[in-house]
C-alpha cells in the first residue's frame, strides 16, 4: 500500500478526531458528532476537489475515508474521556492532520497542471477549512482568524514542499520535510505564544 495513501488515512482520521472531541466538549449527540467529524475530516478536501474540477470528489471513490471516520467516532466516544485529559489531544490531533492535509492537498492540485501558487493555496484551503467548518458548527471563532499561527504554518510547510521540489529533492523526503515542517512550526507558536497581530489602530 503507498505510503502517501496511508499518511492521507492518517490525516482524516486524526481531523475526524479532532472533530468528534470537540463537538464531544460542546455535549453533541452521536449523529451530532458524527457530523461534525465527518465534515472536519472531508470538508477541506471536497472543496479543493470541486473547485480542481475533479468530481466526484476523491472520498466518494473509496469507503475506506468512510470507515477511517467511523473508527475516531467509535475510539472517540469510548476514550473521549481519557483522551480529553491530556491538555494538547485536540491541538496533536489538529495539527498531525493540517500538516498532512497541507501537502496532500498541495500534491493533488499539482497534479492537474495547475500553477504552484494556486497548488499553495489549494493546500492551504484543504488543511483549514474542515477546521473551519468545526468551529463554526461549534460556535466557536475558527483558529484561522484569530491571531494564533495556523494557517501561517501551512503556507510555510507547502513553501517547503515547492522550494524542495523546484531543486529536485525526492518526493518523499519533500513530503516528510514539509508536513514536519507545519508541525514544528505549529508547536513553537504554541510553546512560545508566538502570534500574527496587526497593532491596533488608534
Amino acid at each position: 500500500m503507498d505510503w502517501i495513501y496511508i499518511l492521507d488515512i492518517v490525516g482524516v482520521f486524526a481531523f475526524a478526531t479532532s472533530g468528534v472531541l470537540t463537538a464531544l466538549d460542546n455535549k453533541f449527540d452521536l449523529v451530532g458528532s458524527a457530523v461534525v467529524g465527518f465534515i472536519t475530516a472531508l470538508g477541506g478536501g471536497t472543496l479543493r476537489d470541486v473547485m480542481i474540477g475533479k468530481t466526484p470528489v476523491a472520498w466518494m471513490y473509496d469507503v475506506n475515508y468512510l470507515w477511517t471516520i467511523l473508527a475516531a467516532l467509535i475510539l472517540s466516544y469510548l476514550f473521549g474521556k481519557r483522551i480529553s485529559k491530556f491538555r494538547r489531544s485536540l491541538f496533536v490531533f489538529d495539527t498531525i492532520g493540517i500538516g498532512i492535509f497541507t501537502i496532500m492537498g498541495l500534491q493533488r492540485t499539482l497534479n492537474v497542471g495547475l500553477d504552484p501558487i494556486i497548488a499553495l493555496i489549494m493546500g492551504v484551503t484543504t488543511a483549514v477549512f474542515g477546521g473551519v467548518l468545526r468551529d463554526l458548527l461549534t460556535a466557536e471563532i475558527p483558529l484561522i482568524f484569530r491571531k494564533e499561527i495556523y494557517a501561517l504554518a501551512c503556507v510555510a510547510g507547502g513553501t517547503v514542499f515547492l522550494l524542495l521540489r523546484y531543486f529536485n529533492a525526492n518526493m518523499d523526503v519533500a513530503t516528510v520535510v514539509s508536513m514536519v515542517t507545519v508541525f514544528i512550526i505549529r508547536y513553537l507558536a504554541i510553546r512560545y505564544n508566538w502570534s500574527v497581530q496587526l497593532p491596533m489602530r488608534r
